[in-house]
């Protein structure tokens, strides 16, 4: 099953060529419920404007999971290492949907980024729970692309955290939809890419991933999950602040990112400069 928020927040599931409205306000409801009932209402998907499947009580952040974001972060001598292990929580006030423009801070950075990461969606609310038992606890899948300001990141690691740097808004799309395990037999098995004007940026394999995603469920589950908590499994090589030329690959207005993971689809979001989103000049230049 596909489950997708859309149009005026209606939620609902894919079927073939149409959504298929659920009787249930938001899709996090629908996994605190367990489920909801068909309200017969059909609307074309090509007609239906998607929006963020979800918007969770909590975004539970994780970095470390694949090792070759690690060796790739070598080449520019990375101000930290990216140990395993990582966790901080995203501004869920930050999450838009497909297709939504990400807006350039300009004031704020000069150094955006992508980061294309595959994220479980917690079905149940729970803790303290094995990685044997973690499967009790998924509820579906769906794309995160994890958009960083670098420069500010850089700034913010001095002090060995950061947050700031990937919690402003617009900087965190998740999309298109929520797709449910039985669709997805093994999430250890999937093609992922990042696509950047058609041009692929982020090319892996969750099979790269260096722990499992149960393992990570059951380690970050002393915190406590709520049903539809989001968490990240971290991103794979081929960001462009760890590249031999970053400055050419870095992020700008009029770029159009493609997110996509196999089994999932394609999460597609355009950068917009302050002036378009806001109908107004960016803020004078913030010094950090």
């Amino acid at each position: 099953m596909r489950l997708v928020t859309y149009d005026d927040w209606k939620v609902g599931h894919v079927d073939g060529d149409e959504i298929v409205r659920l009787d249930v306000p938001t899709t996090r409801e629908w996994f605190e419920r367990g489920g909801a009932d068909e309200t017969g209402e059909r609307t074309p998907l090509a007609e239906a404007r998607l929006r963020a499947p979800i918007v969770p009580k909590k975004l539970f952040h994780t970095a470390g999971n694949f090792r070759e974001h690690e060796e790739e972060s070598k080449n520019v001598n990375w101000t930290h290492r990216i140990a395993p292990w990582i966790n901080f929580f995203q501004n869920v006030d930050a999450i838009v949907g497909p297709d939504e423009p990400i807006v350039y801070p300009e004031h704020l950075t000069e150094e955006l980024d992508y980061e294309l990461e595959l994220a479980v969606v917690l079905k149940r609310a729970g803790k303290w729970f094995s990685p044997e038992e973690a499967a009790d606890y998924i509820g579906g899948y769906v794309i995160f692309n994890d958009i960083t300001a670098r420069d500010i990141q850089r700034r913010e690691m001095r002090s060995g955290v950061f947050s700031f740097c990937k919690a402003i808004d617009t900087f965190c799309p998740l999309g298109p939809w929520i797709v449910t395990p039985d669709e997805i037999p093994d999430p250890h098995d999937l093609a992922m890419e990042l696509r950047v004007n058609g041009e692929a940026r982020q090319v892996s394999h969750s099979k790269n991933m260096s722990v499992t995603i149960p393992e990570i469920l059951s380690h970050y589950s002393p915190l406590g999950y709520s049903a539809g908590d989001v968490v990240s499994t971290v991103t794979v090589s081929g960001v462009a602040g760890f590249s031999d030329d970053p400055a050419s690959l870095y992020l700008k207005p009029g770029d159009v990112m493609e997110a996509e993971i196999e089994r999932i689809g394609v999460l597609r979001n355009p950068v917009v400069s302050w002036q378009e989103a806001h109908g107004k000049p960016a803020p004078a230049r913030v010094r950090w």
